[in-house]
């Protein structure tokens, strides 16, 4: 059985410690998407660090060192800022009512490739096709707790009016 690649953190955020440039980033494109205040009615935000684990002469092969993705869950959006080995961010999002969730853990590819995190299936708000993401979690509290916030946050979000209010 192969092993994950990465050694993986999350901690828990206040809105505050979420760094100035994500923060920017994520508003100019809230702006370009014209998405109004989806960062009203926050859920949880989390920063989730994965660190490519050196191994052999070379390293650790294929993929980033370093990504670094800080997580805005509110009671209707999913809002993901990736920064890969300290480049560009990327922003992405999605609306609850439009995905799935499943722990990675319970995933067919787990036993392929042992790691931690959330499989989202859904439509982003720039594409016009659904796709998939991988959000990596660690083995912590913040990033088990983040697990139970988004699947009970996708399952609300995808209730009908009338079993909410009950």
């Amino acid at each position: 059985m192969k092993l994950s690649e990465y050694n993986r953190s999350t901690r828990e955020l206040a809105f505050g410690e979420i760094s100035a440039n994500v923060i920017q980033s994520v508003r100019t494109y809230i702006e370009k998407h014209s998405l109004g205040d989806i960062l009203a009615n926050p859920v949880m935000r989390i920063v989730s660090t994965s660190e490519k684990i050196k191994k052999g002469l070379f390293g650790g092969g294929l993929g980033p060192k370093q990504l670094i993705q800080t997580v805005i869950l509110t009671d209707r959006w999913l809002i993901l800022a990736d920064n890969v080995d300290q480049n560009a961010l990327y922003i992405k999002s999605m609306q609850l009512r439009e995905i799935t969730v499943e722990a990675y853990e319970k995933s067919q590819f787990y036993k392929m490739v042992p790691d931690t995190g959330m499989n989202v299936n859904g439509k982003f708000t720039d594409a016009s096709e659904a796709g998939s993401i991988f959000v990596p979690l660690g083995k912590d509290e913040a990033g088990d707790t983040f697990k139970v916030r988004i699947i009970e946050a996708a399952q609300k979000a995808n209730m009908p009016i009338e079993a909410a209010l009950e």
